[in-house]
């Protein structure tokens, strides 16, 4: 078979971007198996770390989620025993949500996996380059 020729899909932003992301994401569901958390779970889970009290509503806008689709996670997170509501201390119709201490384990040792996993993915990039790339991504999207 002769050689396909890629050259105008790799000009293209999206379909690198893209190309970057299955590849890190494959990564990632082999190393989060062990916790049981799907990439979203883990955006969620480690919004709730780094912001205790974090409403549904602030998640929902950080992440890009509607809100029927957060609710069924935040439930089965709940049931997993590693996530509680509790009343927010400014808002009386607002809830927050927090780690309890299995979440905390948890997301300890599934941040540290995943800094792993993005240095193993990140391997042939410099320091800086990865600090580049980085930079560069969130200017397309933020």
């Amino acid at each position: 078979m002769e050689d396909v020729d890629t050259r105008y899909l790799e000009s293209l932003l999206g379909y690198n971007a893209r190309r970057a992301a299955l590849a890190v994401i494959e990564v990632f569901l082999e190393r989060m198996a062990p916790y049981d958390l799907r990439p979203v779970d883990f955006s969620v889970m480690s919004l709730i770390t780094h912001n205790p009290g974090i409403t549904s509503r602030q998640l929902c806008a950080a992440l890009s989620i509607q809100p029927p689709n957060l609710v069924a996670m935040i439930n089965a997170l709940e049931q997993r025993e590693l996530i509680v509501r509790k009343p927010h201390p400014h808002d009386g119709r607002a809830v927050g949500l927090h780690l309890t201490l299995t979440g905390q384990k948890l997301m300890h040792d599934a941040e540290r996996t995943a800094l792993k996993l993005e240095l193993d993915a990140t391997k042939r990039l410099t320091g800086a380059e990865r600090k580049t790339l980085m930079q560069l991504l969130q200017k397309v999207y933020l």
